[in-house]
């Protein structure tokens, strides 16, 4: 395998499948799957989801909700989506830990750095839930910071694009695909990879991203691999 240690970026919405809110069983399976040939060939997978499938802080402080508490349901709201993926990667046989940044003790162990590592090294895979524990981050910056920690060699952020383009590729079909590019040069463009604060402490700490379509299966394998799918980000 071309990287040891990664970290997986979901997004809450990739788990909506066809729906139009919740949880889609059958996408959630299929990553089960896809998480499951990676990890059964010795990588060390670690993996931060958003909520966005069930409560968006920001927009809930965009009605009036006060954005402090907004954030914390949104962090809840991870916490949902990392159990449900906990549930469906032990149906496929694989073993798994839930860590939280908020201590909900009688469903997930509080996030603890050495001991995360240590379930890595043991071939368990370790699901990041409550971002980072404080309002105003978001889960990309809860990405990049417990990859940092991990020691991950790479972070992977699987979107349902299968890459960094010009412009949205969903929007003007034009658009062209980079299959490498700078840190600097994803800043100078205006692209948007993740938000500012996660990107720079990515960085800041030379950590690679790529960018790749995880809706397409086998593709997250094409990537552990070394395949040139999706995009790369690095210095």
């Amino acid at each position: 395998m071309h990287y040891k240690r990664i970290l997986l970026k979901l997004s809450g919405e990739a788990l909506l499948g066809d729906r139009a809110y919740g949880i889609d069983p059958v996408r959630l399976s299929e990553y089960a799957q896809d998480i499951k040939s990676v990890v059964d060939q010795g990588v060390e997978l670690a993996i931060v989801i958003g909520g966005g499938n069930i409560f968006r802080g920001v927009a809930g402080a965009s009605n009036g909700m006060d954005r402090v508490q907004g954030d914390y349901m949104g962090m809840l709201a991870t916490v949902i989506n990392g159990l449900a993926l906990q549930s469906a990667l032990e149906d496929a046989d694989v073993p798994t830990r839930l860590q939280t940044a908020i201590k909900i003790e009688a469903i997930a162990e509080p996030y603890i750095k050495r001991k995360a590592v240590r379930h890595l090294e043991k071939g368990r895979v370790v699901i990041f839930g409550s971002g980072t524990g404080n309002p105003f981050f978001t889960t990309d910056s809860a990405a990049v910071l417990r990859a940092i920690e991990i020691n991950a060699d790479v972070i992977l952020k699987g979107t349902r694009v299968d890459g960094i383009y010009t412009e949205d590729p969903e929007k003007n079909t034009n658009a062209i695909k980079f299959d490498n590019i700078s840190f600097n040069d994803v800043l100078t463009k205006g692209l948007k990879v993740m938000d500012t604060t996660a990107f720079t402490l990515s960085q800041e700490n030379k950590l690679p991203i790529i960018v790749f379509d995880m809706n397409t299966r086998g593709n997250l394998m094409k990537v552990v691999s070394g395949e040139n799918i999706g995009t790369k980000v690095n210095i």
